[in-house]
C-alpha cells in the first residue's frame, strides 16, 4: 500500500514515541482527531490523541508537532495534561473510521476504510488527502479483498452530521458560560458552525462573540442579514460592539449602525470617536450610576442586575443629573464593600471615596493598566474636562489590549491552559 509521497499514513505513526525538542519522551500517539470541513475543503487534522506515560489520554494540537517522520514524532512547547474528550463535529481516525463501511463514489458497493493518509498542504495545518479502501473482490466476494487509495473526495459520506445532533448542540450550548460556548464555535467546521449560530439565541450569540478573536468575531457578523447583525450587535456590550465595528468595513458597519436601535448606535458612535487603545476607547457608556439622592438600597439593587458584570458592579458612580452619559456633574465612586457594610437607608453619597481620582478619556491603556495597579480596581470611572461621568473601564477591557493579538486564538486552539490533577 503506498499513497504520496508526502502523506503520512496513520497506522504508521500510531504507538510512534512522542519526543520534545530536547529529546525526550513524553508519550505515544493513540489516534488521529479529524474535522470535516466542506466538499471542496479537505477534513482538517486537529490534532493528536497522546498516552502520557501515566496513561491518560491527552489532546496535542498540531501546531505543537514540529515534524512526523518513520521512527518518531518531535513536538515543541508544554502538554496540555487535561483529560482528552472529543468535542461535537470531530472524529478519531482509528477509533471511528477504521473498519467503517463507505460507499465510494462511482461504485455501488460499499468499502471499508483500511487506513487514513495525511499531509501538510501548508504551514501548520494538516489534513486528509487519502483513504485507503478494502473492496470486494470479484473472484473471492466473500475473502479479504484488495485495497485501492483513492483521494478523499471519493469518499462523500466520510462525515455524516444530522440535524438531530445540531438541535443536541444547540441546547447543551444555551446552558453553557459565553467562554465554552466560544470554544465550542471556534472549533466546529465552517458550515455547521454557521447552521450553529443561525439557531442561537441573540443574547447567547453576543456574549459567545466578545470571547473569539477578531476575525472570527468579523466573520460571524459577516454571514448573518443585516437585521440580525443588528441585533446581535445591540446585545454586546457596548464597548466590545463597537470594536467588532471598527473591524468591518465602513460601508458594512455604516448599515448594520443605520439598523440597530438608536440609542444602541448613538453608545457605538460615540466609542468610534476615541483611539482604542486610550480609556475613551476601552470604557463602557453603561456603568452603575447614581443619583445624590439613592440610596444604599437603590444601589445594591441596580448591581444585582443580571446584565452588569461583576466588575462593572465594583463600583457604583455617583452623579448630577442628568444621569445618562455623558452625564451631570460626577460627584465620585462607592465601593460596593462599603455598600455591603451600611444600613440600606443610608445614603450612598456619603459613602463615597474621595481618593479615587477618575480617569480622562484621552488616557493611553498603559496609564490606565498603572491607574489599575495603584489603585487596586477592577473598575474606574472616565471623566471629561467638564467633570461629566462619560463611562468605565473595567481591568478585563485593560487586559483584552495588554495581552497578545491573538491570545483569544492561542486559548482556543490549545483548548485552555488548566490542568487536571
Amino acid at each position: 500500500m503506498s499513497g504520496s509521497s508526502s502523506a503520512v499514513f496513520v497506522s504508521r505513526i500510531q504507538s510512534l514515541p512522542i519526543l520534545d525538542r530536547g529529546g525526550d519522551q513524553v508519550g505515544k500517539v493513540r489516534d488521529v482527531v479529524v474535522q470535516n470541513r466542506t466538499q471542496l475543503r479537505p477534513p482538517r487534522v486537529k490534532g493528536l490523541v497522546a498516552e502520557l506515560f501515566a496513561r491518560r489520554r491527552v489532546f496535542l494540537p498540531m501546531e505543537r508537532v514540529h515534524s512526523i517522520d518513520t521512527q518518531q514524532i518531535i513536538i515543541s512547547g508544554v502538554i496540555n495534561t487535561r483529560r482528552f474528550e472529543r468535542r461535537d463535529g470531530e472524529l478519531l481516525v482509528v477509533g471511528d473510521l477504521f473498519d467503517k463501511q463507505v460507499a465510494r463514489v462511482g461504485t455501488s458497493e460499499l468499502a471499508t476504510i483500511y487506513d487514513v493518509a495525511i499531509n501538510q498542504p501548508r504551514t501548520h495545518e494538516w489534513a486528509v488527502s487519502e483513504v485507503a479502501l478494502k473492496e470486494p473482490s470479484p473472484r473471492r466476494p466473500f475473502g479479504r479483498g484488495h485495497v485501492v487509495i483513492v483521494s478523499w473526495r471519493d469518499v462523500p459520506d466520510f462525515f455524516i452530521e444530522s440535524r438531530q445532533e445540531n438541535e443536541q448542540l444547540i441546547a447543551r450550548l444555551t446552558d453553557m458560560k459565553p467562554a465554552d460556548v466560544a470554544r465550542e464555535l471556534h472549533d466546529l467546521s465552517p458550515e455547521r458552525r454557521a447552521e450553529v449560530v443561525q439557531a442561537l439565541e441573540d443574547d447567547v450569540l453576543a456574549e459567545a462573540l466578545e470571547e473569539l478573536p477578531e476575525a472570527e468575531q468579523v466573520s460571524v457578523i459577516a454571514s448573518l442579514d443585516t437585521e440580525r447583525a443588528a441585533d446581535v450587535l445591540e446585545e454586546m456590550d457596548p464597548d466590545d460592539a463597537a470594536d467588532l465595528i471598527a473591524e468591518l468595513d465602513d460601508e458594512t458597519a455604516e448599515t448594520i449602525l443605520g439598523r440597530m436601535q438608536p440609542e444602541d448606535a448613538e453608545d457605538v458612535r460615540t466609542l468610534l470617536t476615541y483611539d482604542a487603545a486610550t480609556a475613551g476607547g476601552l470604557m463602557t457608556p453603561e456603568p452603575v450610576i447614581l443619583a445624590p439622592d439613592a440610596t444604599v438600597a437603590d444601589a445594591l439593587a441596580l448591581m444585582r442586575q443580571e446584565e452588569i458584570s461583576s466588575a462593572l458592579a465594583a463600583l457604583a458612580l455617583v452623579v448630577r443629573p442628568p444621569l445618562e452619559t455623558p452625564t451631570g456633574r460626577y460627584l465620585g465612586a462607592v465601593h460596593i464593600q462599603r455598600l455591603l457594610r451600611e444600613a440600606p437607608s443610608l445614603l450612598a453619597a456619603n459613602l463615597v471615596d474621595n481618593d479615587i481620582e477618575p480617569l480622562a478619556p484621552d488616557a493611553d491603556v498603559a496609564h490606565v493598566a498603572r491607574y489599575f495597579a495603584t489603585y487596586d480596581l477592577v473598575c474606574a470611572p472616565v471623566v471629561d474636562s467638564d467633570q461629566r461621568l462619560l463611562g468605565a473601564v473595567t481591568v478585563d477591557d485593560v487586559l483584552d489590549h495588554i495581552l497578545p493579538a491573538d491570545w483569544r486564538g492561542a486559548q482556543l486552539a490549545g483548548r485552555g491552559e488548566a490542568a487536571d490533577a
